[in-house]
């Protein structure tokens, strides 16, 4: 028997000091949402009990606010399939089109597209890429994922198999999974997405291979966050783009710089919700300043948004997507961050009038991703299971986390300064005086997998430390593994 599903709940950013009472702030989130189309009708919305937890407030202004919302007619309960939106809205109709006018509309300035290159670079990699074991980056708790239940969701569709499936599929994706990542993510991450703008890829390495040949000739001009994702600049080095590093502060990317060094180019590729490697949150000034370049230059925005599920001492982070009104950014996603690697599955979030084009990249590099899986990730979305998993592993990399920091300091010293350690399953400890590569390739030995920060710049290297993973690490496993760290240092 299939599980009721749990409901996602829209964006809440509750202040608590805000004059407005909480449940009214409840209240406003979601009728904005429902309004808007976010949330549709017949979806269903968290239990009041499980949006309290969630939110760490009391139940009474949850209860407040879903009274209310049923009293306007913007929710319904019913006995036994819990609360859900109302299917007959007449000012949603409305305002869903007006929105939907908003989002079909582009603008008339360049839209620069790829002549595509051929041209691939030689990219070698560290001996800390290769392992498995204590502070790996980009590892998840592989023992916590819900087996049995996907192995049953795995089952069923073997047994109902049908020669259809054995076809080539849709370039862009199966339409279940589309659909399901497109709910996900107007609620969950407040994206402007209807399904057809999706392209599910073999991951968001695959999803900038993509949008690079589809926006980049040889000799583009690239921003990328310094430090960055160094295997996001190999792709952009190997389609033969000219990437500028951009420097990134406690607010994100530094947009001023950008423009002062290089305000011609057609591509911006940030991280806002989690900077990578250092961890900070773009913020709203810088993301509207990013925004108006992009539209003023005629240039693009990736946002490369991998792991915003998690975050551990404030409200969640809406995309910058979501403030777009132009269509300049595309936004990519993976669930090899939140489930497991090995999936190899991503998503795309494509503006409308550049879906041809981005089809045609995907054809020719390899036609269709692979069927099966998608429907069974649709499966695991649509009946609840996924929202389950990723609030059990907020709370287990929460604690995970919290133990990490502590040894940290008790080992370390408070000297050490440690960033990114808000959200996500990574953080960062600068160290002084250190050789982190050559740290790294001793601790590789030792089965600790250090990723050294110097390893994420481009330009001259400012700071040396190392980016620690901590989503497979168990937690009785972390003090010991950072005494191991600790010894390496002094033995330096």
């Amino acid at each position: 028997m299939r599980k009721a599903p749990s409901g996602i709940s829209p964006v809440i950013a509750l202040d608590r000091k805000a004059e407005t009472p909480l449940y009214r702030q409840v209240y406003d989130a979601y009728r904005i949402a429902i309004v808007e189309g976010r949330l549709r009708g017949g979806q269903r919305v968290p239990s009041t009990r499980l949006l309290a937890v969630e939110l760490r407030i009391s139940r009474l202004p949850i209860l407040n606010a879903y009274a209310q919302l049923v009293a306007e007619g913007y929710l319904e309960s019913r006995v036994g399939a819990g609360t859900v939106v109302s299917r007959s809205l007449p000012d949603q109709v409305i305002l869903s089109q007006i929105r939907g006018r908003r989002l079909t509309s582009v603008s008339q300035r360049p839209r620069p597209l790829s002549h595509r290159t051929s041209s691939l670079l030689p990219l070698g990699t560290g001996p800390w890429q290769r392992g498995w074991g204590a502070f790996g980056v980009s590892q998840v708790a592989f023992e916590q994922f819900p087996f049995a239940v996907w192995n049953s969701l795995v089952a069923r569709h073997s047994r109902k198999l049908q020669a259809q499936a054995l076809d080539y599929g849709s370039p862009m994706g199966s339409k279940d999974l589309r659909e399901a990542v497109a709910t996900y993510l107007r609620t969950a991450r407040a994206v402007r997405c209807e399904a057809d703008q999706i392209m599910i890829v073999s991951g968001s390495q695959q999803g900038l291979e993509i949008t690079a040949r589809a926006l980049l000739d040889p000799g583009s001009r690239v921003w990328m966050e310094e430090p960055g994702y160094r295997f996001a600049r190999n792709v952009f080095a190997s389609n033969g783009c000219q990437i500028a590093p951009v420097p990134v502060d406690e607010e994100g990317l530094k947009v001023a710089d950008g423009i002062r060094r290089c305000r011609q180019a057609r591509v911006a590729l940030v991280s806002p919700s989690h900077q990578y490697p250092l961890g900070s949150t773009m913020s709203a000034s810088r993301r509207l300043q990013l925004l108006e370049w992009a539209e003023h230059s005629a240039s693009w925005i990736v946002e490369d948004d991998y792991d915003s599920e998690f975050r551990y001492e404030s409200s969640p982070i809406a995309s910058l997507q979501g403030l777009d009104t132009n269509s300049r950014v595309i936004y990519i996603g993976t669930f090899s961050e939140v489930l497991f690697p090995s999936l190899r599955i991503g998503y795309v979030v494509i503006p409308s009038d550049l879906v041809e084009h981005f089809v045609a990249i995907r054809l020719a590099m390899d036609l269709a991703p692979s069927g099966f899986f998608q429907s069974v990730l649709a499966d695991f979305i649509q009946e609840g299971h996924f929202s389950r998993h990723i609030r059990r592993m907020r709370l287990l990399y929460n604690e995970r986390r919290n133990v990490l920091l502590e040894c940290i300091h008790g080992e370390l010293g408070r000297a050490t300064k440690v960033t990114g350690a808000q959200a996500g399953m990574h953080l960062s400890v600068i160290i002084k005086g250190v050789s982190d590569r050559h740290v790294a390739q001793r601790a590789a030995k030792q089965n600790l997998w250090l990723v050294p920060l110097s390893s994420s710049y481009l330009g001259k290297v400012r700071q040396q430390g190392f980016i620690l993973g901590f989503g497979s690490s168990a937690t009785e496993e972390i003090p010991n593994a950072m005494r191991e760290l600790r010894a390496l240092l002094d033995s330096r």
